[in-house]
């Protein structure tokens, strides 16, 4: 984010799904202006209790309720896949708000070669199970035809978290147990020489609110 958020030194930014509020204390410390959006108001109860001095409110990514071209930067860590409708609200209302020029910064999970051959030879799924949705994965193409279709000019689709993806393959590929400390130690002794398009667990995109036509 470092390389894009010069553009911005006096910039508002929105953590969109900002869950137990460390990034935005940590970007507080950089000096950025921001607030934390999460949908859990007892979450957010609780961080207004504790860091009365920090913006954190209570709402919906997918429908804010607040003012269009607010803010320069918009980031989301794992959010916008939890949506049974697909993530096409939260990226419209993410549009919204941001300033024409604004940088979105949203991962999600990265349908990475080792998950596309698992697939492959997976049964499918009993239609008789009464399973609740989680969440989709993406390919690069997926998540940039989805940036693109809510208006956004792409710029980045970059494979992340590839440790987590290793220590994932170790544990159900290979049933090493997370907490085991050869397990933690193989993911990072093996991940840096693992392509990301093989196993990275997340897909991050960046993307660019078009500036206002003249």
């Amino acid at each position: 984010m470092r390389d894009y958020l010069g553009e911005f030194p006096e910039g508002r930014l929105l953590d969109a799904g900002c869950g137990l509020g460390d990034w935005v204390l940590f970007f507080e410390r950089e000096g950025f202006e921001i607030t934390g959006l999460d949908i859990s108001r007892k979450t957010v109860g609780q961080l207004r209790e504790r860091f009365p001095d920090s913006d954190f409110q209570a709402g919906d990514i997918r429908d804010t309720g607040m003012e269009e071209n607010t803010f320069e930067v918009c980031f989301s860590w794992g959010v916008f896949e939890h949506f049974e409708d697909g993530p096409g609200d939260c990226l419209r209302e993410a549009f919204r708000i941001l300033k024409p020029g604004g940088v979105l910064f949203a991962s999600v999970p990265f349908e990475n070669w080792r998950m596309s051959t698992k697939g492959t030879f997976e049964k499918p799924a009993n239609p008789n199970l009464r399973e609740r949705f989680y969440q989709y994965r993406f390919t690069r193409a997926e998540w940039a035809h989805e940036l693109a279709k809510a208006g956004f000019e792409v710029e980045a689709l970059n494979p992340i978290h590839k440790r987590q993806g290793v220590l994932r393959c170790l544990h159900h590929e290979f049933f090493l147990p997370y907490e085991w400390l050869l397990t933690r130690g193989l993911s990072a002794v093996l991940a840096p020489f693992i392509p990301g398009a093989w196993i990275a667990h997340m897909l991050l995109g960046v993307a660019r609110k078009p500036m206002a036509k003249v």
